[in-house]
């Protein structure tokens, strides 16, 4: 049965996996035309999906010869490592990348910020805004000011503006040194580069062609191609002149890949598939030869332990997750009327809060969540406790418990050796009183393989 099971189960994979490629084959776009212009779009927050996105992306246009990436951008930011992948992989693109803030309300907040600054090229439409880089988990707590300086003296400002921890300053000043070093490298106004770190300051797009910040401003992507049509860029310690006036579109949108990596690092996502595959495999464990439930078990974890691969996991989280199920399931198979299971679920909803080594929403396991799986840990961990004080209260069915107090009947006597017959086998006898076949006597005692037995009246 359970090699049908698996057999079942390999054969609809394979058949998922071609239909879905041939799915993939069919809808694929058709190959741009040499020296078009790649339009990557970059929408919500910043992770490991879109960093993944956007890096192929990149590669691809280089690989294609493509005259130039347009990146479109309206994010609020996201993770300090996706954005620095997608930072890097812009560095590297021997063609120009363009970074353009659009529609009218987008922002490129935070990463956003800072990969407005990496690009060859700034450029922003109308009502639109940037800035707001501070790193989110230092960005509240201040030190107050305890160098006399009064405000507007340089000194006291910056005291006032630095985080207050070793490991804030240290995370703070990381950030400044990485955006002015983009700020160098493009020509662009370093100074707010650092002010948008350290106070989390913000720009509109008007603003930000004024202080220097962007390059230019346009309202749609015809007048974008159409203004910087001319312009030379630096690439690689060669400059590079920019004429789009004959170049086609290619809008590269996020392929099913990107889509099922969105969708497996989702925390919420990636916090239930661990669990779908930590209860699929104590569910096989404890009830081996089903197999299903093993198999999908498997998959789920391989998949979300993957997905916690790239995500901002707290190691401690994780290890108090599994822990508490490993005492869940202990409390299941060996019941300790609670100290168990209680102490597991516990450790379970406290994990689960400190999963995600982030402050950034996005990138949090929601509560509610947390608090429903809890929830139905905790009714099943309460159904198994009732079932084992049942099993407590009531009367031993086999075993020498079961044996006292249940009458035999002397089989035979040899000598000093006499045996009773009881459920079905012969057991040495032992009795103060003489015993001979046919007599009825009651177990009191059981001493290694004797019963020791009273006789009872006729």
């Amino acid at each position: 049965m359970n090699i049908c099971w698996l057999r079942s189960v390999v054969l609809l994979a394979g058949l998922l996996l071609v239909v879905s490629w041939g799915a993939a084959e069919s809808e694929a776009p058709q190959p741009p035309l040499k020296a078009a212009v790649w339009q990557l779009t970059l929408d919500g927050v910043v992770g490991p999906a879109t960093a993944d996105y956007l890096v192929r992306g990149l590669e691809d246009a280089a690989e294609e010869q493509a005259a130039a990436v347009l990146i479109r951008i309206d994010t609020p930011g996201g993770l300090d490592s996706s954005m620095r992948q997608m930072i890097s992989a812009v560095l590297a693109s021997p063609i120009p990348v363009i970074c353009y803030v659009s529609p009218g309300g987008a922002r490129a907040a935070s990463a956003g910020t800072f990969l407005l600054y990496a690009c060859h090229v700034a450029a922003m439409a109308p009502a639109t805004n940037l800035g707001a880089a501070t790193p989110v988990s230092i960005g509240t707590p201040m030190t107050p000011d305890n160098g006399g300086g009064q405000p507007g003296d340089g000194e006291g400002d910056t005291a006032k503006t630095q985080p207050g921890s070793a490991m804030e300053r240290k995370v703070t000043n990381d950030a400044v040194a990485y955006i002015r070093g983009l700020a160098e490298l493009r020509g662009r106004n370093a100074d707010w580069a650092e002010k948008a770190v350290r106070e989390g300051a913000s720009l509109t797009a008007s603003k930000a062609l004024e202080l220097g910040v962007i390059d230019l401003i346009a309202a749609d992507r015809s007048e974008l191609f159409e203004v910087i049509t001319g312009r030379s860029v630096e690439i690689n310690g060669r400059q590079v002149a920019l004429d789009f006036s004959d170049s086609s579109i290619f809008v590269s949108d996020p392929d099913w890949r990107s889509e099922f990596l969105a969708v497996i690092t989702n925390p919420n996502v990636a916090y239930m598939l661990m669990l779908i595959g930590l209860y699929g495999l104590i569910f096989e464990f404890t009830n081996p030869g089903f197999g299903l439930p093993g198999v999908l078990g498997a998959i789920c974890l391989m998949v979300a332990l993957y997905a916690f691969q790239v995500l901002p996991v707290s190691y401690a989280g994780l290890g108090l997750i599994l822990l508490g199920l490993g005492l869940i399931a202990a409390e299941a198979m060996m019941p300790s009327f609670g100290v168990l299971g209680v102490g597991g679920l516990i450790a379970f909803v406290i994990g689960s809060i400190i999963l995600m080594d982030t402050d950034i929403p996005a990138f949090q396991v929601a509560l509610p969540v947390v608090a429903a799986l809890a929830v139905t840990t905790g009714v099943l961990l309460f159904a198994v406790l009732g079932m084992a004080l049942k099993a407590h209260h009531r009367p031993a069915v086999m075993g020498p418990a079961a044996m006292k107090e249940r009458e035999a009947e002397i089989e035979q006597v040899y000598g000093d050796q006499v045996l009773a017959r009881f459920e079905g086998e012969l057991w040495e006898v032992r009795c103060a009183e003489p015993l001979k076949a046919g007599d009825r006597v009651r177990i009191h005692e059981i001493d290694g393989l004797t019963l020791v037995v009273d006789k009872q009246e006729a």
